[in-house]
């Protein structure tokens, strides 16, 4: 199982960086900022500590019509803010690889419990966990925050497409069909 942990970990790690680098989809629905120089400047000045914001501030007597009518008639969003950031690529890599290897080597205990004895049935078992992976955040960001519909098709399609590069790994290697006794 760890053999098949590795090499789907592999797959999929293989798939993002294709989906990211090759094809549209890690870039779907992400726009630049046209002159952010002013803009940059001011959120040095104005925001001083990491973090995630949400824009407007919610009124201090929570007053929620008042909150959804300015939402509605005045600019908002989300924003992530660092006023520097310490990033590594290669370490960003590596946790990359790391959570992708922890999910596919959850994936594979969880089919090692199944009794699914066929290639189709051990790859449709990672299809709807890449599913339930996918739609677990993404969704409710779509939903609630604004998130842009292509860019949370993107990322989708993303997902579930990384699942079956790892689940195809996991079937072709017969993992799973041994089933739990309770």
């Amino acid at each position: 199982m760890l053999i098949a942990g590795l090499l789907g970990s592999v797959a999929m790690f293989l798939w993002t960086f294709v989906a990211h680098m090759v094809l549209p989809l890690g870039e779907a629905g992400v726009r630049q900022i046209d002159n952010e120089g002013p803009l940059l400047t001011s959120m040095g000045a104005t925001v001083k500590d990491q973090g995630l914001y949400l824009f407007p501030n919610i009124p201090a007597n929570n007053d929620q019509a008042a909150y959804y009518k300015e939402i509605a008639s005045a600019p908002s969003g989300m924003l992530i803010y660092f006023p520097a950031r310490d990033f590594s690529f290669g370490q960003t890599l590596g946790v990359e690889f790391l959570t992708q290897l922890a999910q596919v080597l959850l994936g594979l205990w969880l089919l090692s419990m199944t009794r699914f004895e066929t290639f189709a049935g051990r790859l449709g078992f990672f299809v709807v966990l890449g599913l339930l992976a996918a739609i677990t955040t993404n969704i409710s960001y779509w939903n609630w925050y604004g998130f842009p519909a292509i860019y949370t098709l993107g990322v989708l399609v993303t997902t579930v497409m990384s699942f079956v590069c790892a689940g195809a790994v996991a079937a072709w290697m017969k993992i799973g069909g041994g089933g739990v006794t309770a």
